[in-house]
């Protein structure tokens, strides 16, 4: 019997909006593969704790911060100019009417009080080598797991069980950006390189936002990885295991750091990118953005950045956060944005391999459900839309650089990606769909789960959304 070896955390208690994750014991992937585990403790998958503004806002008078500013009215070098009397501006956003400054926290009053500032705020902190090619070009035929019987792609014993496999659709996935082993993950032909960014700095005093060559598949992280194998599906040392939209493509943009978190001036940066490319070389095709992170408050660069990509015709899906009952992160409470929460099922058991031999009983129903504990609850003034698995998600997570190895993870962000995927196969459907044709076509087809507070409009199934969508 071959072996190999599995590190499995498994979200265990929440305590003090923090969860924790502790490996588990033997999981069984098919009758030739046993998968051994050990235990360790692995780092929580969490947006920026949700106690106010960014660490950058908490700077003396004589520090120097970043700051993130919005024009009211089209930059010109005489406002740049007005501007230098307060700071370094840094990277100017002609498309955004934005700019970022390198200033000190005494000078952000009088720069939101000139007329031409329409908003300015802290940068705002956000969480969140080539080796052989996979042989397959995707995994629509791979193997059941629990959480694709569950938003009904696929079936025990029957495989995939929707038409559409996102074949067409770009899905841009704004995260750490892809491990080296990715090509052992996924196949090639999933992955569009000849548009995959990296994007850095971001902070103000740690430096302008910059384009970092290369670097988005040499991820140390893995977090971008495992979201993406949600989409995509992934390969398990030779048994393929199915995903959401596994014939999508996807579009990997770092703007997240090796350590899992990073800035919105950047993640604005990295969500122009896509938005460029859907008004260029794939104008006529769907293009969705997946955003499994967040931080405390919506940052104007941010907000300036979905709403020109929204106009674009992108359909942007985020994390709804991982903070409980002390409320949503941003983006994803932003009401444009498809916003997502973490659920599980209550079937999930001791039994070594019940996330890949569950069949989860149909018809759906909401009841055989829970709302994770650590998903982010909406308070007054943030839109949580639906809710789709996210608690103990299976996917390639490494802690070596070039070791294979896979996690299950449990976050908000782990359910984001079933949703960017659902979205995917909507658009294979209706190419012309908007964001908000998305957005509402979901929430009708959801299933009602809890209270709007904890699951938005409910719990939301592949084959609804595709039923409820008009072509």
């Amino acid at each position: 019997m071959k072996k190999i070896y599995l590190s499995v955390p498994s979200l265990l208690k929440l305590k003090e909006s923090t969860h924790f994750r502790q490996l588990c014991s033997l999981l069984v992937v098919a009758p030739s593969l046993a998968l051994l585990m050990s235990c360790e403790k692995m780092p929580e998958d969490q947006v920026a704790p949700a106690t106010g503004a960014s660490p950058s806002a908490d700077a003396t008078a004589t520090k120097m911060i970043g700051i993130n500013v919005v024009l009211n009215t089209k930059i010109t070098d005489t406002i740049l100019n007005e501007l230098k009397a307060y700071g370094t501006v840094g990277e100017v956003m002609v498309k955004l009417d934005a700019l970022t400054m390198k200033t000190t926290s005494d000078k952000l009053a009088s720069i939101q009080q000139l007329s031409y500032v329409s908003q300015a705020n802290p940068d705002a902190s956000r969480n969140g080598a080539p080796v052989d090619a996979v042989a397959v070009s995707d995994f629509s035929g791979g193997v059941n797991t629990w959480n694709l019987d569950a938003v009904n792609v696929t079936d025990l014993g029957v495989g995939r069980t929707i038409e559409q496999d996102g074949e067409g659709v770009y899905i841009g996935v704004l995260d750490t950006g892809l491990s080296d082993s990715w090509r052992q993950y996924f196949p090639q032909e999933r992955i569009a390189t000849q548009y995959a960014k990296s994007f850095g700095g971001g902070g103000g005093e740690r430096g302008n936002v910059s384009d970092q060559p290369n670097k988005w598949e040499h991820d140390q992280n893995s977090h971008g990885t495992h979201v993406t194998s949600t989409i995509l599906g992934f390969n398990l040392n030779g048994t393929s295991i199915n995903g959401v939209a596994p014939k999508a493509t996807v579009i990997p943009v770092k703007v997240l750091n090796q350590n899992g978190s990073g800035w919105s001036s950047v993640v604005a940066q990295g969500i122009v990118h896509i938005a460029d490319l859907k008004a260029g070389p794939l104008k006529n095709s769907p293009v969705v953005i997946n955003m499994s992170l967040g931080g405390p408050g919506l940052d104007a660069i941010e907000k300036a950045a979905i709403d020109y990509a929204i106009a674009q015709g992108v359909i942007i899906v985020a994390s709804a956060g991982n903070s409980g009952p002390a409320g949503m992160g941003y983006p994803g409470a932003y009401a444009p944005v498809i916003s997502v929460a973490s659920a599980g099922l209550k079937a999930q058991g001791s039994i070594a391999t019940w996330w890949l031999r569950l069949n989860v009983p149909d018809p759906t129903n909401p009841a055989d459900f829970f709302i994770s504990g650590f998903s982010s609850r909406q308070k007054p003034g943030q839109d949580l839309d639906v809710t789709a698995p996210g608690h103990n998600v299976v996917g390639p997570y490494q802690l070596n650089s070039g070791q294979l190895s896979y996690y299950f993870l449990s976050g908000t962000s782990m359910a984001s990606p079933h949703v960017a995927g659902i979205v995917a196969l909507m658009a294979q459907k209706n190419k012309t769909i908007t964001a908000a044709q998305a957005e509402s076509t979901l929430e009708r087809a959801a299933l009602p789960m809890a209270t709007p507070v904890e699951a938005g409009a409910g719990f939301i199934t592949a084959d609804a959304a595709v039923n409820a969508t008009l072509q």
